[in-house]
């Protein structure tokens, strides 16, 4: 008999044995794969016993239930980016220096002292070009960067939690929430902008109806337009909001 007819046939590989090659999920396109890589977390056993709250979904790191269950990685959020240092936030970006145009004369900047910011992962930039000394425009270019991550980057509010009592629960409104009513808060407060994070994702959220988003807020309307308007880049990303949605601009008081 031929040797080769005593070489028993190996079985099947078993799929449960994780032999066969696995089938690579589809790559995120976009700039956001720089992020993506990171595990998915573990369900929170606490949503057995009912839906999330907002904190709670936010800080799971899903951007929308349907998006969670469709891929298996967590996008990342506005949080993942404002919650690291400096130094972590610049290894994001890809870093530019240039000589900013300006009058000749013996103060013309003769150094590459502008800074550009290209965050990779977000496709935002910010310059910063100011002043004479890199050093000090980097510092400012970043700080425009986490002021542009609340101005262009929505949270997604799910619908079931579009309502005063989930939003005022979001820490950084829950600290500064109005016990009279209002929403009283300075431009020059470091929690200024999370919260006009907040405000925009609402007002997004409520298709930039106006009345709808103060009352998610447990304010008036008025008073939100009073807060839209005191800083002016906040102004505008709520008429950009506004166009998109096909509502007429607000008008300054």
């Amino acid at each position: 008999m031929d040797d080769a007819e005593l070489t028993p046939t190996p079985p099947p590989a078993d799929p449960a044995s994780g032999a066969n090659p696995a089938i690579g999920s589809q790559p995120l396109i976009g700039e956001h794969d720089a992020l993506n890589s990171h595990p998915q977390p573990e369900a929170n056993s606490a949503a057995a016993d009912g839906p999330l709250t907002l904190p709670e979904f936010q800080s799971a790191g899903w951007v929308t239930p349907r998006l969670a269950a469709a891929t298996p990685r967590p996008a990342p959020t506005r949080a993942t980016w404002t919650g690291l240092t400096d130094e972590q936030l610049l290894a994001q970006c890809d870093v530019d220096t240039y000589r900013a145009s300006g009058p000749g004369g013996q103060h013309r900047n003769k150094t590459s002292s502008a800074v550009r910011l290209r965050h990779r992962a977000s496709g935002l930039v910010v310059i910063a070009e100011e002043s004479r000394s890199q050093h000090e425009n980097r510092h400012q270019a970043i700080k425009r960067l986490r002021r542009a991550f609340f101005l262009e980057i929505r949270t997604p509010i799910p619908p079931e939690l579009r309502n005063e009592q989930s939003v005022t629960a979001i820490p950084e409104y829950a600290e500064v929430r109005p016990t009279d009513g209002k929403l009283h808060i300075s431009t020059r407060n470091a929690k200024f902008w999370p919260v006009a994070g907040i405000v925009l994702d609402v007002l997004e959220a409520c298709q930039a109806r106006v009345s709808d988003a103060a009352a998610c807020l447990g304010i008036s309307t008025g008073n939100l337009i009073d807060f839209l308007q005191s800083e002016e880049h906040v102004w505008q990303q709520a008429n950009e909001c506004r166009k998109r949605f096909g509502q007429k601009p607000l008008k300054l008081n």
